[in-house]
């Protein structure tokens, strides 16, 4: 973000005003803590403001601060849809393109009159917002408010309410530090949000730790169907709608399964193939190390995107068509997968 967004910026916030804060279709732990990270920022400086999310979340994030506040566009349409039209700001957090709001969502954000501030760390922005701060270097979109915290003036604003809403964000985007996007920067702000009082350790448990035995069965199921393609340093899990509808599957609880196919020693590249019949779609995350690009890989076969190493995508085949789409079209990246990373 220039100079001049900054001061234009700081300008449209002098005043109070009615704000809306917009997080992507199932949002995870970067989109709703830089969210309400910025809510309660905005609610400190006098403004009328409200967060909207497409979907709800999982479980795992149901404890952060104001996470109740939220308003479900899927779940209260017409409530939603008079705050997007009334707002003066809207800022959209953690996605770059409007249809990562789904249809019905993207409809109404595309007819209202306010003026928009995009905040994001993926690739390639669609060009919808008067004010853009894209950066593909950081870490998460959280760590992006600090630093539009820092462009700001307020980061003395930060309270341990705002700091667990940001280290949340972080801890959940960069894999608890262990994603190439960490930096030594990253860690100083961390540091600074640890010593506004917020409780690491038990951020970190509320996040990982709080198991449900049906989900533990669900993983047991999702290991049983692992396959290592151990030519192409690839392995991938399917999940069908009646293997998830036996273990009373909730919102959230396939959350890093993808991670385990990714673990196995000698694999760069992991998917999850899991059936939503609901939406009548197969939905696809990727995992990879080194330099294969799964952004890349999502956004040529699959309808998605994201970061180099860590995407998502989309199929209207059948779950069955679907993997056997993607096994035809890995050995094409064999001379990729087999450079991409050295033990």
């Amino acid at each position: 973000m220039n100079a001049k967004d900054s001061t234009h910026i700081k300008e449209l916030l002098s005043t109070p005003k009615k704000i809306v804060i917009v997080s992507h279709r199932n949002p995870d732990g970067d989109a709703y803590g830089s969210s309400l990270a910025l809510y309660h920022y905005l609610l400190k400086s006098n403004h009328d403001v409200s967060v909207v999310s497409p979907n709800d979340c999982p479980e795992f994030l149901k404890w952060l601060p104001s996470q109740e506040d939220i308003v479900i566009f899927e779940e209260d349409a017409a409530k939603a849809t008079k705050l997007l039209e009334e707002a003066a700001l809207i800022f959209t957090l953690d996605f770059n393109a409007l249809h990562r709001v789904g249809h019905a969502m993207q409809e109404v954000l595309e007819k209202v009159s306010a003026t928009y501030i995009m905040i994001d760390h993926h690739k390639q922005p669609e060009e919808y917002a008067t004010h853009t701060y894209s950066d593909v270097l950081m870490s998460s979109t959280s760590q992006m408010i600090y630093h539009f915290f820092e462009k700001l003036g307020v980061i003395d604003t930060i309270d341990k309410t705002i700091a667990t809403c940001l280290y949340t964000g972080i801890v959940t985007d960069t894999g608890s530090f262990k994603y190439p996007s960490t930096t030594a920067t990253t860690h100083i702000i961390v540091a600074h949000l640890m010593e506004k009082g917020i409780e690491h350790t038990k951020i970190h448990n509320l996040l990982y730790d709080t198991n449900s035995f049906n989900r533990l069965q669900l993983l047991g199921t999702a290991l049983r169907n692992l396959k290592v393609l151990e030519a192409y340093k690839t392995a991938y899990i399917s999940l069908s709608q009646r293997e998830m509808n036996s273990f009373n599957f909730k919102k959230g609880d396939t959350e890093g399964f993808v991670n385990y196919g990714l673990s196995l020693k000698g694999v760069v590249f992991a998917v999850i193939f899991i059936e939503d019949q609901k939406q009548g779609i197969i939905k696809m995350s990727f995992r990879s190390k080194g330099k294969f690009s799964v952004n890349e890989f999502a956004r040529k076969h699959f309808n998605g995107g994201g970061h180099e190493n860590a995407a998502g995508g989309r199929s209207e085949l059948s779950l069955k068509d679907t993997i056997a789409k993607f096994l035809k079209i890995v050995p094409t990246y064999s001379n990729e997968l087999q450079h991409s990373y050295e033990e």
